[in-house]
């Protein structure tokens, strides 16, 4: 308050009021500013920053959805306009993590509500993009821009778990079941085919040796005739 040079660490940008209002802002360096009159009103980080959040939801069929995620974020710009948004928007930084974690959650449990438990997992794509939508316009009005969200893990209750992990076991029983079943009628379909090519050969070599001992004897009856006429 006294002092009549303010350092300014890289990162930051200071905010500078007169009797309680706004003045301008002070950017990393070594800066001056008039002892008594101007006041440090708060710095602001300009660097990437992130939260994680950890949260439930319900789908449309009541069931409860447990999600981890991640958001990543930085101050939509460095002008002065967006520096003077941030400062005075909320009350101080713990009412804007909150404001931050509540429309996250909101917007998550907006989207859940209206999908079936059996289609949350297959949706994590769609969660994070149709949040994105909605939450880059809100943080846009508070000075900042999101980076990046990343849903790190979706589950459900563990009486859920249980109900999902026997009906995948019941699945793979059954699967297990009809493999085993087609194996065992191609195993037997094969060997029909090999009994029905063991008699087909069987049939037609016993008519070539009837058909072999028919003609024969044939001549040999006539090699006889024609001894007895001469």
């Amino acid at each position: 308050m006294f002092t009549l040079f303010v350092t300014v660490k890289q990162g930051t940008i200071a905010v500078v009021t007169v009797f309680g209002k706004y003045q301008h802002i002070l950017r990393p360096w070594l800066n001056i500013k008039i002892p008594l009159i101007e006041i440090i009103h708060s710095r602001v980080s300009i660097q990437n920053r992130s939260v994680e959040l950890e949260f439930q939801a319900t789908t449309q069929d009541q069931a409860n959805v447990n999600f981890k995620a991640m958001l990543l974020f930085s101050v939509l710009d460095q002008q002065e306009e967006t520096i003077k948004n941030m400062a005075f928007k909320f009350l101080n930084e713990e009412s804007f993590m909150t404001a931050l974690v509540r429309t996250i959650e909101g917007s998550i449990r907006s989207f859940v509500a209206m999908k079936k438990q059996a289609e949350i997992l297959s949706l994590r794509a769609e969660i994070v993009h149709e949040v994105k939508l909605q939450l880059d316009q809100t943080l846009e009005g508070w000075g900042y821009h999101l980076i990046d969200l990343q849903l790190n893990d979706i589950a459900f209750d563990e009486t859920i778990m249980k109900s999902m992990a026997k009906v995948v076991a019941s699945h793979n029983l059954r699967a297990a079941a009809e493999n085993e079943g087609q194996a065992l009628l191609i195993t037997k379909t094969k060997g029909a085919e090999a009994d029905g090519n063991a008699i087909k050969i069987a049939t037609g070599a016993d008519c070539c040796s009837i058909a072999w001992s028919r003609g024969c004897a044939v001549p040999r009856r006539g090699s006889q005739v024609n001894v007895a006429s001469s």
